[in-house]
C-alpha cells in the first residue's frame, strides 16, 4: 500500500569513528521520507524506517556514498551474510598487508632516526637510513597506498563539512610529513635561523602504522561481539529429505515447502520447524532454547528447525519454513537488537557530536600557544600533532555498542531473545517483577498431584483402579482426562495400547464419563453426579474438601457402583518456579501474582512459592490497568516503580505491552512474543534471573568502558597539549600519542568481550 512506512537494516562499509556513525545519521535524519533512523558504529548497522512514497532504499544508499561510505541491505538469508563475511575478510586481508607493508617501512624509518631521537651515535646505524631524502622514500608509500584511505576519507568529509578520526589522523600525520618535506627540500629556511632543520618522517610513518595496526586489531575483536550471529546462521542445515511422490529426495532447503513431510535421521539437524508425524527420539534443543536437557519428541509434539535429532528416526511435517522459523526470527531479533541504540548511548552521541570539532578548535589553539610563547615551530607542531592524534572518539563510540552486542548474543546462546538495547538497560532498573501463574509459574496444563484409593476393597487392587480410569479416559476429550491418562501410563509404566478395551462409552457433558472397561461398569466424574446416581461418597469426603481448599479440582472414581478412589487435580509449579522467586526476593525485588483465577487456586499457588501479593480475579482488560497502577504507585502501600511482567498467554498481551520490561515465556503464545521485550524461549523461569544477571553485568560493562574513555580524553588531551611540560620539560611524542589512541580502543573492545567469560545460570 502506498505510503505504509518500510523499515529496513543497512550494512555500513568505510565507517572509522563513532563521529562516522553520527555524520550518516544527520545526513539521514536530513532525508525527506526517513521517519527513524540509528546507525551503530560497532555492528556497522544502519536501521531505518522510511515512507516508499517519497524516497526509495535506492536513494537512501546513495545519500550515504555520496558522503564517503558504502551501504547494503542487510537480509537474513544465509548465503548473502557468507558474501558479508567474505567481503569483510577480504577488508581485514587488506588491512593486514598494509599493517605488514607500513610496519616494516616503519621500522627502518625508527632504526634511521634513533641517533636524532636519541642524541647517540650508533655505529650498527648506516649513515644512508637517517639522511632526510631515505626517510622521505621511505615514508612516502606509508603515506599514499597504506594510509590512502585516511586521506581520502577526510578530504571527502571536508566537502561534506563533516569531521571525523579520519580528519584528525590526516591533519596530524598530514602536518608532520609537510613540515618534514620542506624541512628537505629548503633546509636552508632553518640554517638562515641558526637552526638543525628536523624532520619527523618516522612520526608520520609510525602514527599511520599504529592506528591501522589498532584498527585491525580492534575489527578482529569486535568480529568476536557479532560471533552470535554467524554461530545462529551457521546452524541452519542446508539440505533437507523430504517425501515426493512416496520417495525420499534429498532438496536444498529453499525448496522444502509448508506441509512436505520431512525424514530426520539421528544425528542429523531437524531442518524446519514442524509436527512429528511418526517416531520417537530426544531432541537437542540446547542451541536455540538455552536448555541443556534433551527433550523427548513422540506424535504430535512440536520440533524446532536447526536443533539435533539425537536418538530416533523422525518423520516430521514442517509447519514453518524459510524465514518464518524459529532460528530465522531469533536471527532476526538478535540482529535488531544489536544494531538498536541503548538510552546510556545518548550521552556518547551528544559527546561524540562536537568532539572533533572541539578536538580540532584545541589543536588549533595549542599550536597558537606554542607559537607565541616559544616562537619553536617545531615545539608546536609536536604538540599539535600529538592533539590531534591522541584525541580519538573510537574509544567512546564503542564503549556501549560492543557491550550491547556481546550481551544480546551471550543472550540468545542461552535461550533469552532482547528484542532492543533499551531492553536490555531497563532489565537491570526494575524493582518490581509481576508473574502470571498459569503457564508462567505452573506447568500450564492440569496434572494429577493426588491419588487417594480404598485399594484392597473388592473393588481391586491400586494398579487395576488406575488401570480402569486409565482406560475409560483414554476415550475422553475433555481436558482433565489426558492428565488422569498420563498419571496411570506413568504409574503404571504402560502405553496406551496396554489399557483393556472399553464398551458402551458415555460422555455426560458436565457430569463424567462411564463405561464398561472388561466385565466392570466404570464411572469417573464429579461427586455430585455418583450422589444423583444413588453412590455413596462420605468415604471419601473429607479428602474431598481438603484438596478443594488447595485449589485443586476434584474427580471421583466409582467401580460398579462402589467409590474406589479419588484424584486432585491442578495446574502443577514448574520445578524452577519457587527457588527462583525466592531468588528474585533476595535480590530485593517485589514479586507480585496476577491472575484471572479464583482467590483460593491463587493463594494456594503463591503461598507455595512464597508470594505474599496477589492480585486474582483479574480481568484479561484489567491486567494492563494492574500493572500501570504499581508502575504510578496507585496500589496499596507501593511507591512508583519499574515493573517487568512476565506473562505467556494473549490476554498477558496489554500488560506486557504497558510494562516497562514486559518478558514472555517462549511456550506461549506468538502474541505475547510479540508484545514483549524481552523473551524466555525455553519457557523456564529460571531465565528470568539469567536476563537480569545479564542486564546487570552488561550494564557495569558498559560503565566500565565509559568511564576508561572518557578518562583517557580526559587526561590524554591535555598531556597531549604539553600541559606538563613547564614543570618536567617532557612533550608526549605523537608516536606515543598513535599508541594510545589504539590501545584505547582496543581496550575497550576487550573489555566488552569479557562479557562472553559471565558465568550466566550460575550462582542464582
Amino acid at each position: 500500500m502506498e505510503g505504509t512506512p518500510l523499515n529496513y537494516d543497512l550494512k555500513l562499509h568505510g565507517m572509522s569513528c563513532a563521529a562516522c556513525a553520527a555524520a550518516i545519521e544527520r545526513k539521514l535524519q536530513s532525508l525527506s521520507g526517513i521517519t527513524h533512523c540509528t546507525v551503530n558504529f560497532a555492528a556497522e548497522q544502519a536501521t531505518l524506517q522510511f515512507n516508499p512514497h517519497y524516497i526509495q532504499l535506492s536513494q537512501i544508499i546513495q545519500a550515504i556514498e555520496a558522503i564517503g561510505y558504502k551501504a547494503e541491505p542487510m537480509l537474513l538469508e544465509a548465503p548473502l551474510l557468507d558474501n558479508t563475511d567474505d567481503r569483510q575478510q577480504q577488508a581485514q586481508q587488506t588491512l593486514q598487508r598494509k599493517v605488514l607493508v607500513s610496519a616494516i617501512l616503519s621500522s627502518l624509518l625508527v632504526i634511521g632516526a634513533l641517533p636524532m631521537m636519541t642524541g647517540w651515535h650508533l655505529p650498527l646505524i648506516p649513515d644512508w637510513l637517517h639522511q632526510p631524502w631515505m626517510q622521505w622514500l621511505l615514508t612516502t608509500p606509508i603515506m599514499v597506498w597504506c594510509g590512502a584511505g585516511f586521506f581520502s576519507r577526510a578530504w571527502k568529509g571536508l566537502q561534506h563539512q563533516t569531521a571525523s578520526m579520519d580528519t584528525l589522523v590526516a591533519l596530524g600525520t598530514g602536518a608532520a610529513y609537510l613540515y618534514s618535506l620542506v624541512a628537505t627540500v629548503w633546509p636552508e629556511l632553518w640554517i638562515q635561523q641558526g637552526l638543525q632543520p628536523q624532520v619527523y618522517y618516522e612520526a608520520a610513518a609510525v602514527i599511520i602504522t599504529l592506528v591501522l595496526l589498532g584498527r585491525w586489531l580492534e575489527q578482529r575483536a569486535r568480529r568476536q561481539t557479532s560471533a552470535a550471529i554467524r554461530q545462529l546462521v551457521g546452524l541452519q542445515p542446508q539440505t533437507a529429505r523430504v517425501l515426493r511422490q512416496g520417495q525420499e529426495v534429498e532438496v536444498a532447503i529453499a525448496a522444502v515447502q509448508v506441509g512436505d513431510s520431512v525424514l530426520v535421521r539421528p544425528g542429523d539437524r531437524i531442518p524446519v520447524d514442524g509436527q512429528v508425524l511418526e517416531g520417537y527420539s530426544t531432541v537437542d534443543e540446547s542451541m536455540v532454547t538455552g536448555e541443556s536437557i534433551p527433550a523427548v519428541r513422540q506424535p504430535g509434539d512440536e520440533v524446532i528447525s536447526a536443533t539435533i535429532n539425537q536418538t530416533g528416526r523422525l518423520m516430521v511435517e514442517a509447519t514453518r519454513v524459510g524465514q518464518d522459523t524459529v532460528l530465522a526470527q531469533i536471527i532476526r531479533l538478535v540482529q535488531q537488537a544489536q544494531g538498536s541504540k541503548a538510552p546510556i548511548q545518548r550521552i556518547v552521541d551528544r559527546v561524540t557530536g562536537w568532539f572533533v570539532p572541539t578536538v580540532l578548535a584545541i589543536a588549533l589553539l595549542t599550536a597558537l600557544v606554542w607559537l607565541g610563547l616559544t616562537h619553536n615551530l617545531t615545539l608546536a607542531l609536536v604538540a599539535t600533532v600529538s592533539v590531534l592524534i591522541i584525541a580519538c572518539p573510537c574509544a567512546l563510540g564503542l564503549a556501549t555498542p560492543t557491550s550491547i552486542m556481546v550481551g544480546t548474543g551471550l543472550g540468545a546462546n542461552h535461550g533469552i531473545l532482547i528484542k532492543s538495547a533499551t531492553s536490555l538497560e531497563l532489565a537491570h532498573k526494575v524493582q518490581t517483577i509481576v508473574l502470571d501463574k498459569t503457564g508462567t509459574l505452573t506447568q500450564g496444563k492440569p496434572v494429577v498431584t493426588d491419588w487417594i484409593s480404598l485399594a484392597g476393597t473388592a473393588n481391586g487392587n491400586e494398579q487395576k483402579l488406575l488401570r480402569l480410569a486409565g482406560a475409560i479416559e483414554h476415550y475422553s476429550e475433555h481436558p482433565l482426562a489426558a492428565a488422569i491418562v498420563h498419571y496411570a501410563m506413568s504409574q503404571l509404566e504402560i502405553s496406551t495400547e496396554d489399557f483393556p478395551t472399553v464398551s458402551d462409552f458415555q460422555a455426560i457433558p458436565g457430569s463424567g464419563v462411564q463405561g464398561w472397561v472388561s466385565d466392570q461398569w466404570v464411572q469417573l466424574g464429579t461427586r455430585r453426579w455418583l450422589t444423583d446416581q444413588g453412590i455413596e461418597t462420605t468415604h471419601l469426603y473429607l479428602h474431598q474438601q481438603r484438596l478443594e481448599q488447595a485449589g485443586k479440582t476434584v474427580i471421583w472414581l466409582a467401580v460398579d457402583g462402589q467409590v474406589a478412589a479419588i484424584a486432585g487435580l491442578a495446574d502443577a509449579l514448574k520445578p524452577s518456579s519457587e527457588a527462583v522467586v525466592h531468588a528474585l526476593q533476595k535480590l530485593g525485588l517485589e514479586v507480585v501474582m496476577l491472575t484471572g483465577d479464583n482467590h483460593t487456586t491463587a493463594m494456594a499457588i503463591a503461598g507455595a512459592v512464597g508470594i505474599s501479593k496477589v492480585f486474582a480475579d483479574v480481568r484479561p482488560d484489567q491486567k494492563a490497568a494492574v500493572v500501570a497502577s504499581l508502575q504510578q504507585g496507585k496500589a496499596p502501600h507501593a511507591p512508583p516503580c519499574r515493573v517487568a511482567m512476565v506473562g505467556d498467554g494473549i490476554n498477558d498481551a496489554p500488560a506486557l505491552a504497558q510494562a516497562d520490561v514486559g518478558i514472555a515465556i517462549g511456550t506461549g503464545t506468538d502474541i505475547a512474543i510479540a508484545a514483549s521485550d524481552i523473551t524466555l524461549i525455553s519457557g523456564d523461569l529460571q531465565g528470568l534471573l539469567t536476563t537480569l544477571h545479564l542486564s546487570r553485568a552488561t550494564m557495569a560493562n558498559i560503565r566500565q568502558n565509559l568511564f576508561f574513555a572518557f578518562l583517557y580524553n580526559t587526561l590524554g588531551i591535555p598531556i597531549a597539549a604539553g600541559v606538563l611540560y613547564p614543570w618536567t620539560g617532557w612533550l608526549l611524542n605523537p608516536i606515543l600519542a598513535g599508541a594510545a589512541m589504539a590501545l584505547s580502543s582496543i581496550s575497550v573492545v576487550t573489555n566488552a568481550l569479557r562479557l562472553k567469560r559471565l558465568p550466566l545460570g550460575k550462582g542464582w
